[in-house]
């Protein structure tokens, strides 16, 4: 990338916001790859019924179970360095969240914070535990104690499962999503189908195997939402980020461990949505679940890793709605509010950079990072190491949608000082 371009980056991420380095590491000499998956069941059981998260309709608890939820893990390790990403069938992992697991991670199994991404997968029908009624508080404080054990459980097993690896990435396209902000018959901006808007259909797929051949874990990383299953479902479910994970451990007859990530997925819907038709889940599901299976067949792999990661956390200017009404009434009107603290985080396995954000991402701030990142393998997973609500690049302030009037953070900081942030961090591991 231009040198004058990158500093222009860097400078305009300094002005906007603090920076906050935390724990770096020093890039190793490659080493001899190991890897080792697990998978720990995390769906809910009898008497612990909670509301299903991320609609705001939904108060009542859940009524039935469709399909389980699980943690699933991935370690690696080079010899010198461990790393591990973790995919959790949650609408969030929030900061308490992460503050308590990445620190039981780091003084349990010594795997360093910096060097861990824990990610939700951002069904929309896993249990809520946040902002429930009082009478569902006990309950909910038990399931993310079940969540954030689950999360310790799998990268335990998952490290006791090491072996010697070899890895490698390949990607392709899937056209399940659509950009959902789209222009409604009064003219303004809601949540519709929006064809013309931008949208990245890029399937990522990550293939760790034994050296001769057998799969250990595939980590796959798409941008959309987890919400084919719309508001009026009241049933257990990983949606298609679920679904697409257990086709591909099917596939492979349940001897290997697939891990959903999501992308820049923001402003991103699945094609089709429904009420009540798991099958149209299922339909997505083996589009994802059979490009991933046709890409894994095709990757190129090699034993020889070098495992480095970062974080650093960069603050921006917060905002809130002056009318907090909802739906909010026009003209939409912003005040000044809390500055929002958002954790940036990168691992890198040998040539692939992971790039966690922690929050809703929309597309063009991904879209930045891949074209300017040094790394032709870089994809950006969202969801990861905390939660902060809707990150929209700086445009998309133009359009005032429900991903604008729900975001904490005010326009002019974040899109330079996440992809910023990231770009230093790629240069230093």
């Amino acid at each position: 990338m231009n040198v004058a371009r990158r500093m222009t980056i860097r400078a305009a991420a300094v002005c906007a916001c603090a920076l906050v380095v935390l724990w770096p590491v020093r890039p190793a000499y490659a080493g001899e790859l190991r890897a080792g998956a697990a998978r720990i069941e995390i769906t809910p059981g009898a008497g612990e019924a909670l509301p299903l998260a991320g609609y705001g309709s939904r108060v009542d608890p859940h009524k039935g179970v469709h399909d389980p939820l699980y943690v699933r893990a991935l370690v690696v390790d080079d010899g010198e360095r461990q790393g591990a990403v973790i995919s959790c069938d949650v609408l969030s992992i929030t900061e308490q969240m992460w503050q308590r697991s990445s620190a039981r991670l780091a003084r349990e199994t010594g795997i360093a914070a910096e060097l861990a991404l824990i990610a939700a997968t951002h069904t929309h029908g896993a249990p809520s535990s946040r902002r429930v009624k009082p009478e569902f508080e006990e309950r909910a404080a038990r399931w993310t104690e079940r969540v954030e054990d689950a999360i310790f459980q799998a990268v335990r097993q998952a490290k006791s499962a090491l072996q010697p690896a070899r890895f490698g990435v390949a990607k392709g396209k899937a056209f399940v999503n659509t950009n959902r902000r789209a222009r409604m018959a009064d003219g303004g901006w809601g949540l519709g189908i929006n064809l013309e808007g931008p949208s990245d259909r890029t399937l990522a797929v990550v293939k760790f195997e034994t050296p001769a051949g057998e799969p250990i874990a595939i980590l796959m990383n798409y941008p959309v939402h987890g919400t084919v299953m719309g508001p009026r479902n009241y049933q257990i479910t990983g949606d298609l980020p679920g679904a697409t994970a257990r086709y591909v451990e099917r596939h492979f007859g349940d001897k290997m461990v697939a891990l959903w990530t999501s992308g820049a997925s923001g402003d991103q819907n699945p094609i089709y949505a429904t009420q009540d038709n798991f099958e149209r889940v299922d339909a997505l599901a083996r589009i994802l679940g059979e490009e991933t299976v046709s890409l894994a067949s095709r990757v190129r792999t090699s034993p020889r890793v070098r495992i480095s990661g970062a974080q650093r956390v960069v603050t921006c200017p917060g905002q809130k709605r002056a009318d907090e009404s909802t739906p909010p009434r026009p003209p939409i009107r912003f005040v000044d509010a809390d500055p929002v603290a958002i954790r940036v985080s990168l691992l890198r396995i040998g040539h692939l950079a992971l790039a966690g954000v922690s929050g809703e991402v929309l597309t063009m701030i991904g879209e930045r990072l891949k074209a300017e990142s040094p790394f032709s393998n870089t994809y950006m997973v969202t969801h990861a190491n905390g939660a902060v609500g809707y990150i929209p690049d700086d445009a998309a302030y133009d359009q005032v949608s429900y991903e604008i009037w729900v975001s904490p953070i005010k326009r002019g900081c974040a899109e330079n000082a996440i992809v910023g942030a990231l770009l230093d961090m790629m240069d230093q591991h």
